[in-house]
């Protein structure tokens, strides 16, 4: 099974426990030892969380919260990445009112109903959630002024795919506001190795110098990552427990490696030709 395959099945799982009654964390299994995901909790505040059907706060599977974080005005066209159970749409939109609007964007059948259904009962009418790859955005270029996601980039196998789709989408001067897992230093090659973590948000994360390389190779300028949470050891214990791996011998080895992190980005607005060949 390939990851695209592997991720759309554990995240439609994710939406039918949701459904039931169950919580969604970022790992494999319903939640981390003790019921407290290392990754996924304590992102968003009461004011927040009280806007929206309690449905969409546990199907969140992000590890940041760029509503709080990215920039956004009345007006502006918003598009989530990886939108899931649908909490960034649902805050982007109230944030830019009824004049802008918020897409969200998912290729997994079970939290586009999930998400469909939170529209419906928190009432907001300037969202559309459409079903795709991340990789294949389905809107036309220079559509978007602002371009979030939760945790998601870092499960794509097309990195380089996916950045070049989203600068096309981008207005000129269309903002990249993105949470994302990103890695300091080197990581073992077993958790690397290791589907369930690629889809539990860390085995797929990129080297922030990596990141930023990518990034500018899609033509983005501006690039910062700013980090929100650092993971220790016992973080550690808990997002790799019950993967198969050797828990004792690897925390050490991630300890403090990898971290939640914001990175910011700007698509550049062409600068006016006054040269010969295009100036009359």
């Amino acid at each position: 099974m390939d990851v695209r395959e592997e991720v759309r099945m554990k995240y439609g799982q994710a939406a039918l426990r949701v459904k039931t009654g169950g919580s969604s964390c970022c790992g494999s299994a319903p939640c981390a030892p003790g019921g407290v995901d290392p990754i996924t909790s304590n992102l968003y505040d009461s004011g927040q969380t009280g806007q929206l059907p309690e449905e969409a706060v546990l199907a969140s599977l992000g590890c940041g919260n760029p509503t709080a974080l990215a920039k956004l005005n009345p007006g502006d066209i918003v598009l989530d990445l990886g939108s899931g159970g649908g909490i960034d749409v649902l805050l982007s939109a109230k944030r830019v009112g009824p004049a802008g609007k918020a897409y969200g964007l998912d290729m997994t059948d079970e939290m586009l109903a999930l998400a469909r259904d939170n529209q419906r009962r928190a009432g907001v009418g300037n969202v559309e959630f459409l079903k795709g790859e991340i990789e294949h955005i389905p809107l036309p270029d220079n559509s978007v002024d602002v371009v979030i996601s939760n945790c998601v980039i870092n499960l794509s196998a097309d990195k380089d795919q996916l950045l070049r789709e989203t600068f096309r989408v981008l207005k000129p001067g269309g903002r990249f506001a993105v949470s994302d897992v990103v890695v300091r230093g080197d990581v073992p090659e077993q958790v690397r190795r290791s589907m369930e973590m690629w889809v539990g948000c860390i085995a797929g994360a990129l080297h922030e110098d990596e990141y930023t390389g990518k990034l500018a190779k899609a033509g983005f300028e501006s690039i910062d990552i700013e980090p929100t949470r650092v993971y220790n050891r016992e973080d550690a214990r808990q997002f790799l427990s019950g993967e198969g791996i050797d828990v004792d011998a690897i925390a050490p080895q991630v300890e403090n490696k990898f971290m939640s992190a914001f990175i910011r980005a700007v698509k550049p607005i062409p600068k006016e030709c006054c040269g010969p060949s295009c100036c009359s």
